[in-house]
């Protein structure tokens, strides 16, 4: 089968690339033949809370990847229809996360259809956006709109999706482990590199927005001091909002000390060195529907601490791979951190995300791909 895959590819830089990447090179593996249609800019700079959109570490998995694509630049949107003439692919897979690209993925998807005679498939993050905004309903709608097949990765993904689509045809396959990033490290090796000495290590990584709850888990850290002594948190994504609110918090409680800031996008080689450092990754998250920070913490076999919304506790199993929590709630996550500690759950928890861990696999995921076609 030729597939062309839509989305953001390297250097463009976070998850959505690295999924991308991985999930043209498992189609490859499959005797398919992918190229990716990428974009030149994803994002006007005023839209852009970060530093910069491009990735300035290493390209994990190399791609064949034309960037065409502008969010904003509809003349681009009826080039990628004209390249995708010349390459007659016989699907067309966008990975879709957030209502801003509709316009701009729905005219290509309704062009390649009507004209081109391409079928399209949705693989879907998100349908609803963690941050509403004016006109979100009628852009969900216009961005599922010329679409054949959706793949949801979580339930609450298929039951955005049944909203605007009740008829949708449609897969419920989980989002697959992150399996771009270097090997585990020793984690004494990795926390020396770090210049960490506190035998235990909380992780907290991704961008940090305060949908994401980042103050939750500072606000439970003078409680963890207490029941367990040093206890080092690391903090590693970039600020797009809410930092001085933070930065204020650690210096209001006094924990300096306890919590390293690393307000930077990590490159792609140095990941896996802050993963290999810890014990436990936490997720205090306020609202989601998933997030592909546990799936790279479970590839380096990391048990998560996460909040009871979204899809969360359909990849969390409670008291198995880590623990489900109430969102907003202090108490809460130094508890479960208390217990994971007092209890000596690494080991058993590890090892409950290896078993759990295989029913995300990107076979799954290639396979549905594939099924769908045959089906077609």
């Amino acid at each position: 089968m030729r597939i062309v895959v839509v989305g953001t590819a390297f250097p463009m830089r976070g998850g959505i690339a690295h999924y991308v990447a991985l999930l043209t090179q498992k189609l490859q593996e499959r005797g398919h033949a992918v190229k990716v249609l990428s974009f030149k800019r994803q994002y006007p700079s005023i839209f852009f809370p970060g530093k910069t959109q491009a990735d300035e570490g290493e390209e994990l998995i190399k791609l064949d990847s034309t960037p065409i694509l502008d969010s904003i630049g509809p003349w681009t949107w009826i080039k990628a229809v004209f390249w995708l003439k010349k390459e007659k692919p016989d699907l067309l897979i966008f990975k879709y996360w957030m209502p801003f690209f509709a316009p701009c993925y729905a005219t290509v998807a309704g062009l390649a259809r009507r004209f081109l005679g391409i079928k399209v498939l949705y693989i879907l993050d998100n349908v609803v956006p963690h941050e509403k905004k004016p006109f979100d309903r009628f852009l969900g709608w216009l961005g599922l709109k010329f679409v054949d097949y959706f793949i949801a990765q979580s339930a609450s993904v298929r039951e955005d999706l049944l909203s605007f689509r009740p008829k949708a045809d449609y897969k419920d396959i989980p989002h697959p482990v992150y399996e771009i990033f270097p090997d585990e490290e020793p984690k004494a090796a990795a926390r020396k590199a770090l210049q960490i000495e506190e035998e235990k290590v909380l992780l907290y990584f991704g961008y940090i927005r305060r949908y994401k709850g980042l103050k939750y888990l500072i606000q439970a850290m003078p409680e963890i001091h207490r029941a367990l002594g040093h206890v080092r948190l690391l903090v590693c994504g970039e600020f797009y909002e809410g930092r001085e609110e933070i930065m204020n918090m650690i210096d209001t409680l006094s924990l300096q000390k306890l919590v390293t800031v690393v307000d930077a996008f990590i490159p792609n080689e140095a990941v896996g060195r802050y993963f290999s450092a810890a014990d436990l990754v936490v997720l205090p998250y306020v609202t989601a529907t998933q997030s592909g920070i546990v799936q790279v913490a479970y590839n380096y076999d990391k048990p998560v601490i996460v909040t009871r919304v979204g899809g969360l506790p359909e990849v969390v199993i409670h008291e198995k791979t880590g623990y489900v929590v109430d969102p907003e709630n202090p108490a809460a996550i130094a508890g479960a951190v208390i217990r994971f500690y007092q209890n000596n759950q690494e080991a058993p928890f590890r090892e409950g995300v290896r078993s759990e861990k295989a029913k995300y696999s990107w076979d799954r995921m290639t396979e549905a791909v594939e099924v769908f076609w045959s089906d077609s």
